[in-house]
């Protein structure tokens, strides 16, 4: 008995990469009578918003997903990242970093192997107090970083099979004082009980990090399994430039709920229909190869 998660970022409306992987992680749980929790994660709190949240809860239920009504906030749950950034600082496991996006792109590339995308070069880890208080001086603002001896870790993806990945000094808070989605994700699975997780197979590299925060917090470490992403026309990963396919836009083209839910599980290898899918439900069923959406769910310009 499985116990998932879905978790959106409320910036937008849902598309139907989004949806394909909530249908995963949801029959994922369900198959073997576990659930799927629904958390929202609102650390960017400029960008997000009540009524994005709303949209794609009501979403997830129009295309047949359940999902307990409590719904847990990142924007509220800021003293128990708080706690755990402090336990870390006072192990001597972090260390300020004042450089810049710009700065980090253009320093010398991170240790060799896999790692995530915007892995940490390690830019900061050795500055004397001096150097340190000369940018507290300047009013420079500062991330947390913990600090890492560039671990490797191998994790058994029930998607795409082995995975190796190798951790960077990555950010547990922003230069804004805000926690980062990192630590963020891993405190919230742990405290949930969240033993199952569905996500793009974009963020398959950034696992390891998340694999080594468990462990440093003495947490067990979930089942991960990757989805391959949903690309447009143009062969590039769906994005707001292909008119962000959602429900809402396929209904305007006379596209029903369930005929897009039926297009979104023979995409994955699975029967067309939730109730087939949950009883036949089989990772080795799903398909390992990136999705290219149906020309006639593709934006038209003229």
């Amino acid at each position: 008995m499985s116990l998932g998660r879905f978790a959106p970022s409320p910036t937008g409306v849902l598309h139907v990469g989004n949806l394909r992987t909530a249908v995963v992680a949801w029959l994922a749980a369900v198959s073997t009578g576990g659930r799927m929790l629904v958390r929202v994660e609102d650390l960017d709190r400029a960008n997000s918003s009540r009524e994005n949240e709303i949209r794609q809860l009501a979403d997830l239920r129009r295309i047949g997903l359940t999902f307990p009504d409590e719904i847990r906030r990142q924007s509220d749950r800021f003293p128990s990242y708080d706690s755990v950034i402090a336990d870390l600082s006072a192990r001597g496991l972090t260390y300020r970093c004042f450089c810049t996006r710009k700065e980090i792109r253009e320093a010398a590339s991170a240790p060799n192997g896999p790692m995530a995308e915007g892995a940490y070069p390690g830019t900061c880890r050795h500055l004397s107090e001096r150097e340190i208080d000369e940018r507290l001086d300047e009013g420079r603002p500062y991330a947390v970083r913990l600090r890492t001896d560039g671990e490797s870790y191998t994790f058994d993806d029930r998607i795409l099979g082995p995975v190796t990945g190798i951790v960077d000094d990555f950010v547990l808070r922003r230069n804004d004082g805000v926690p980062a989605y990192n630590p963020a994700v891993v405190v919230d699975d742990a405290e949930q009980g969240v033993d199952q997780i569905v996500r793009g197979d974009d963020l398959a590299l950034s696992t390891p990090r998340h694999l080594h925060l468990q462990k440093i917090l003495g947490h067990h470490p979930p089942e991960y399994a990757h989805v391959p992403l949903v690309l447009g026309g143009d062969g590039e990963r769906l994005a707001k430039r292909h008119g962000s396919v959602t429900l809402d836009d396929l209904a305007a083209r006379d596209e029903d709920d369930r005929s897009i839910v039926a297009v979104l599980l023979a995409s994955l290898g699975l029967p067309p229909d939730l109730v087939a899918a949950r009883h036949e439900f089989d990772w080795a069923r799903i398909t390992r190869k990136p999705w290219t959406i149906p020309e006639r769910w593709q934006t038209r310009t003229s």
